[in-house]
């Protein structure tokens, strides 16, 4: 490709963490087009072990690995993770748009989608009408799941050289970033998840088919509030959710959805009451939305209308029980458990443009 053929270059990821094989996809992008927009996913997710880092925290792991002279032909654009690609694709069109203008680019700019098409995942690149995609071929085995591996894996004395040993995967930059990341209080903590959920992934390895799970959770609505609680306990522990769990297979989704919202907030309605509230129900499958593993879930949506707030305490798994104002919930959209925002986005418009 003959290089400045295009106006933008356009480079979306998650670099979680940034490595060698993201670092040389964006020096494609930078040797094909003047501006560069590197649009950066799951840009609003609570910290876990598969996102550790924040969108800020990943733009500037990308802006270290730069020269000077570079840095002012990259724009960073983050996107939150809508987990319907139709929505998902308007979106990052949208802030591409707004970028571009922001910039006074040209009516019709010239537009190539930098990617590599490593398996299922990738599909969406051929999904954008109108930009031109430039496949890359993989420049090496480096994965970012690995890399998190190895960093959560050998925290304390084992992690200076666990970070070493990573040289010939990740930019000297990110790897410092790193070193300097793990002084922060949150490390620790997401070490004693990431051991949890180990764990529990060997716990079932002896299984003869990979397990698929499947829970329940409901979203109750009242008064232009929603009950939520705190989770008491890993993954997600203090993270924001809908009360639920798994399906008891003596019972229906719906009794299950009940039976969780009672023994986790105690809330005590008739069951006429919550039968007549029963407004929606939604399947939430996309196949990586829990850390856990492969899990399915049955989300009920209640809406108690303009009454007096039900007396509710936390139990069972919540340390904690609250109903939140709707229009509070943008603000504390980063202290979600998986993608328990976007269920709540789904029943109430949350993120509607």
């Amino acid at each position: 490709m003959t290089p400045t053929q295009h106006d933008v270059a356009i480079f979306i990821g998650r670099f979680q963490p940034f490595h060698n094989g993201h670092a040389a996809l964006l020096a494609q992008a930078l040797a094909t087009a003047p501006l560069v927009i590197v649009v950066i996913g799951s840009a609003h997710q609570a910290r876990t072990p598969k996102n550790p880092f924040s969108w800020q925290e990943r733009a500037e792991m990308v802006r270290m690995t730069l020269p000077d002279a570079e840095r002012g032909r990259v724009l960073f654009l983050p996107m939150r993770d809508y987990y319907d690609e139709e929505r998902w694709i308007a979106a990052v069109r949208r802030g591409v748009d707004g970028l571009l203008a922001q910039g006074g680019a040209a009516a019709a700019p010239s537009v190539v989608l930098i990617g590599h098409f490593k398996d299922a995942t990738s599909d969406y690149l051929m999904n954008f009408p109108g930009w031109q995609v430039a496949s890359v071929e993989r420049i090496s085995a480096v994965d970012a799941r690995a890399l998190r591996d190895a960093f959560f894996g050998n925290a304390g004395t084992h992690l200076d050289a666990a970070l070493a040993a990573l040289v010939d995967q990740a930019p000297v930059s990110t790897l410092a970033f790193l070193r300097t990341w793990a002084a922060l209080p949150i490390f620790a903590e997401l070490v004693e998840e990431w051991r949890m959920l180990k764990e529990y992934k060997a716990a079932w390895a002896v299984a003869p088919y990979p397990p698929v799970f499947v829970t329940v959770d409901a979203i109750v609505r009242c008064a232009d509030h929603v009950l939520l609680i705190r989770r008491g306990q890993a993954p997600g522990k203090g993270l924001y959710a809908a009360p639920g769990g798994f399906i008891d297979p003596r019972e229906t989704a719906y009794q299950s959805a009940l039976r969780e919202l009672k023994e986790e907030t105690h809330m005590s309605l008739l069951a006429a009451t919550m039968r007549h509230s029963l407004k929606a129900c939604a399947v939430f499958d996309y196949p990586d939305r829990s850390q856990r593993g492969r899990t399915i879930t049955h989300s009920h949506y209640f809406d108690l209308g303009e009454r007096e707030l039900p007396e509710v305490v936390a139990d069972d798994d919540a340390a904690a029980v609250e109903w939140v104002p709707v229009d509070r919930l943008i603000a504390i959209e980063d202290r979600f458990l998986d993608d328990h925002f976007h269920m709540l986005d789904h029943f109430l418009g949350l993120t509607a443009e």
